[in-house]
Order: structure tokens, then C-alpha cells, then sequence
């Protein structure tokens, strides 16, 4: 057996590698910042390629089903046979559809350039968590808060990026952050070396381990999987709601210009990042549970406000439910795999590419709406989704046997 293989003693497990985890956490920074440019560009692309509502929709639609439908085959493999430079090969897809999209001047290769920043995420997103779930030692929670909130700093700073240099520049000024892939790369080459002779060892220690995860009926894991899938539903139709239309639900409500649009949706993805940082901590301390029922049904009587106040009173109300809606994503994915102990790619996969698939579908849906029924609609329709946490209270006890 090689000796990078062999297992640690399970004490050494429990250890958290707080620098792999931050540099994990930073290339989620740097690869949902170049993400979330496509929906920060989207006004620009409306006007010069003449789109509808629709189109920008099916555009959401093809990065985030290339994600979603890969991720979880992604990790399944991962966990079969783990690949260390999948992590910064992965990261050539988001620079050349950075490439593409910087020179994209039809529908067609809007699309093509949406697909590959998709496969990007797909290869980058299982591997990752798998590296957080590695480094975290006992605090599962905590690392993957820090993981995610790399992906929510990215989120944020991808508007402002547009709004200070997009806007001012054009579409051909996103060639210039495809340099942040070589970036990416770079710290990711590093990380999977740490994967190949660490990382594989640590998920043989907690392996090792196991005996004292938890112990469900096969029915009661599959209805947990279930319920939390349905949350991550609720979750990402209402956020993209607000990642893909916000600026033009501001722009044609309130008439304010494409500038102060992204600086209010930069507000609001600021607010999705806090609430990622505290969302797993507080589940590793209070329970998972608690965060879930708190992060999804919590956010309803400020999404049923928000289609009825004014500016003043817009921007406060997002950012309180981006705070309280970001706080269930780390809970739920460690709770799924808690509930499917030994899986962790494919958990990982399943949860972040059904979060992208959904946000996809949903856009493309609300895009119908919009077109239809007029961009206010869609606020007065989406104000109910948080309901859907109710269905928290079928989530099975998680606990643990000692055998």
C-alpha cells in the first residue's frame, strides 16, 4: 500500500487544516466571481442583442443545467475513484467561456459561452467540498461555511466588478478576468496536492470511523433527501429571482439607473454571504435542524413585505432575507451527508448542482412570467416559496449510535 494511502489514527482526523480550507474557500471566491458576471452583464446583453425576458432566462437556463446535470456524476466518480487535478483542470472551462462570452455577439454564442462557465462549476464544485469535508476534522459545519462563503463573496463582488469595469468597458473586458482562472488554477494545483497526499488518507481515517455515524432506515434517509431537496428548491427559485431580475425589477419600479441596481444587488449578495458564514457554525453548535427550519420558513414574512415598500425599504428587506436564506445551504448539505455517510462526492454533487438546476429553471420560468405578466409579478408570486420550509418538520433525528 502506498504510504500517502495509509490511514491516519482517527484522532488525526478530527484535526481541521484551516489553510486548505481558506485557499478552497478563495478559488470558490475567485469561480462564482467570474460566475455571476453572466446575470451582472445581463441588461448590456439585453439591449445589444435585442433579448426578451425569456432568452436571458434559457441563457440562466444553460449555465446552470450544465451544472447541475454533471455535478452530481462528477462527484459519484470522485468518490469512486478520486482525481486531484480535476480541481484546477476544471478551472480551463471557466476561462474559456469567459473567452467566449467577452466575444460574443449572437445568441448562439452566449449560449455556448453559459454552457462551459457551467462545466467549470460542475468539475469545481463536488471535488471542493470533498476537499473541505477532509480538511474540517470534527467541524463539519464550520468548514463547509467557509467553503460556501467564498462562493457568496464571489457572488457579490461579480456586480461590482460589472458596474466598475463591464459597464464602463464592455463585454470585451471580460477577457480580462479570465485571467482570474490562471489564478485559480495556480492555487488549486497546490490544493490537490495536498488532496493526493493528505486528503486521501484523512477520508481513509474517517472512514475508519464510521461506525459511529448515523444509523436510519433506508425510507427514512430517502424522505430526508427528499424534503431537503424540496428546500433547496424554495431557496434558489426565490434567490434567483433576485440574482437574474433584481436590477430590472429596481430599474422599472423605482427608475433608478444600471449603476445603483448593482450596487443594491451587491448589497443583497453581500447580506447571502454573511448568512453563509453564520449559517453553518450555529448548526454545529444549536443543530442542523434548527438552522434549517429557522434559514427557510424564517425568510417568509420579509419576502411577503418586499413587493409592498418602497426603495427606502427594498434594500434593507433583501439583504435581511439573503442573511436569513443563505444560513440553510451549509446546514442542509451537512445534514444530507450525515444522512449518507461515505457518499460525499455525490452528495455534494447532488445538493449544489440541484441548487443550479433549480435556480436554471426557475429563472427561465420567472423569464416567461416577466415577459407575460410584467417584472412586479414576479415578486408577488415568489413572496410565498419560503412556505415550503414547513416541511422541515418531517426531517429525521439525526443520532448517532456507539457500537
Amino acid at each position: 500500500m502506498n504510504a500517502s494511502r495509509t490511514a491516519p489514527p482517527i484522532s488525526a482526523t478530527q484535526t481541521t487544516v484551516f489553510g486548505v480550507i481558506v485557499a478552497i474557500s478563495f478559488c470558490h471566491m475567485l469561480n462564482d466571481m467570474m460566475q455571476s458576471l453572466l446575470p451582472a452583464i445581463y441588461p448590456g446583453l439585453k439591449d445589444e442583442l435585442h433579448l426578451s425576458f425569456t432568452q436571458i432566462g434559457l441563457v440562466t437556463l444553460a449555465y446552470q443545467i450544465t451544472a447541475s446535470i454533471l455535478q452530481p456524476l462528477v462527484g459519484l466518480y470522485a468518490d469512486r475513484r478520486p482525481t486531484p487535478l480535476a480541481l484546477p483542470g476544471g478551472t480551463l472551462f471557466s476561462l474559456a467561456g469567459l473567452m467566449v462570452l467577452s466575444a460574443a455577439h449572437s445568441y448562439g454564442l452566449l449560449l455556448v459561452g453559459a454552457s462551459l462557465m457551467g462545466m467549470g462549476s460542475s468539475v469545481f464544485h463536488p471535488e471542493s467540498s470533498r476537499v473541505a469535508r477532509m480538511a474540517a476534522g470534527a467541524r463539519h459545519g464550520l468548514a463547509q461555511s467557509m467553503f460556501q462563503v467564498g462562493g457568496n463573496a464571489g457572488q457579490a463582488l461579480g456586480p461590482l466588478a460589472a458596474a466598475l469595469v463591464v459597464v464602463r468597458w464592455g463585454q470585451s473586458s471580460l477577457a480580462f478576468f479570465a485571467l482570474l482562472a490562471l489564478l485559480s488554477c495556480a492555487v488549486l494545483w497546490n490544493v490537490a496536492q495536498w488532496y493526493r497526499h493528505h486528503g486521501l488518507a484523512r477520508l481513509d481515517g474517517m472512514a475508519g470511523g464510521r461506525r459511529g455515524s448515523v444509523a436510519l432506515p433506508q425510507g427514512a434517509v430517502l424522505r430526508g433527501i427528499a424534503i431537503l431537496l424540496a428546500l433547496i428548491f424554495s431557496k434558489y427559485v426565490y434567490l434567483a429571482s433576485l440574482t437574474s431580475y433584481f436590477t430590472f425589477y429596481l430599474i422599472h419600479r423605482f427608475g433608478v439607473t444600471v449603476e445603483v441596481a448593482q450596487l443594491h444587488l451587491f448589497a443583497f449578495l453581500t447580506a447571502v454571504a454573511l448568512g453563509t458564514i453564520a449559517g453553518g457554525p450555529l448548526g454545529d453548535r444549536f443543530g442542523r435542524k434548527h438552522v434549517i427550519w429557522f434559514s427557510i420558513l424564517g425568510a417568509l414574512p420579509f419576502t411577503l413585505m418586499l413587493p409592498h415598500v418602497g426603495l427606502f425599504w427594498t434594500g434593507p428587506l433583501t439583504m435581511v432575507i439573503g442573511l436569513i436564506l443563505a444560513s440553510a445551504f451549509p446546514a442542509i448539505v451537512v445534514f444530507a451527508q450525515e444522512l449518507v455517510p461515505g457518499k460525499i462526492g455525490m452528495i455534494s454533487g447532488l445538493f449544489f448542482g440541484f441548487s443550479f438546476g433549480m435556480g436554471g429553471l426557475g429563472a427561465a420560468v420567472l423569464g416567461t412570467v416577466a415577459d407575460r405578466y410584467g417584472i412586479v409579478t414576479v415578486y408577488d408570486i415568489c413572496a410565498f416559496l419560503p412556505a415550503i420550509g414547513l416541511l422541515a418538520v418531517f426531517l429525521p433525528n439525526l443520532r448517532k449510535t456507539h457500537q
